[in-house]
């Protein structure tokens, strides 16, 4: 039975329910929905929330190999629609970024998703609730295995929580992370989070090519 704390690699599938499929990490259904993206294991720490909350909780109790579907209503998933995000924009923030905003059109803004729902006269209306927002959606869900290796669960974290393939290391009960110091700051904040899922100490070594560069600049 998985536990919270437990590492699992599932293959997943989102669709709206009674419609189409609009997120999946098996490559032969992403081919389906031209999902242009990189189909990927998924592993994930079970009670970390690093899917929905009510996929992470519907895990929990299960084992591997067992697949399994889950219907969500709107507040289970991304929650219900919210006219407070829909937002009043002068058409002229759009055209001096050099966008023609027209209805349907989907931006990235301040790091959140936006769509486009009117434009009328210099005003755009822009609609800042999550795509899915107020639908209910079905997942089906496969838990592949659960992980036991040390440097695979580091290895998910890093690209979960650093959106980066960096280099690492496991050694004398420590984390090390090769970065340049820059991206160490950044890394540190995520420092305690590590700490308690992996039960190591975090810390950092200079890329190979880094070190060679500072070493040659002191003997100079």
């Amino acid at each position: 039975m998985l536990n919270k704390g437990d590492f699992v690699e599932i293959e997943f599938l989102g669709r709206i329910k009674g419609g189409e499929i609009f997120d999946t990490n098996i490559k032969e259904k992403a081919k389906e929905i031209n999902l242009e993206m990189e189909t990927k294991p998924l592993i994930i720490c079970l009670g970390q929330e690093m899917m929905l909350k009510s996929i992470d909780e519907s895990l929990i109790g299960k084992k591997p190999g067992e697949s399994f579907s889950l219907d969500l209503k709107p507040k289970e998933a991304f929650g219900e629609r919210d006219r407070k995000l829909l937002r009043t924009i002068p058409i002229k923030v759009f055209l001096e970024q050099k966008i023609n905003p027209y209805p349907g059109l989907v931006l990235n803004m301040d790091g959140m998703i936006v769509r486009i729902a009117a434009v009328s006269g210099g005003r755009v209306t822009a609609d800042f609730n999550n795509p899915l927002a107020g639908k209910e959606l079905v997942y089906e869900l496969h838990i592949k295995k659960k992980i036991e290796s040390l440097e695979e669960k580091a290895k998910a974290l890093i690209n979960f929580f650093l959106r980066k393939d960096f280099k690492f290391e496991i050694k004398d009960n420590k984390l090390i992370i090769e970065a340049i110091e820059p991206e160490q700051k950044y890394i540190s904040i995520f420092k305690d989070k590590f700490e308690e899922i992996l039960n190591l100490d975090m810390d950092f070594k200079l890329p190979e090519k880094k070190e060679k560069q500072e070493e040659n600049s002191q003997e100079s």
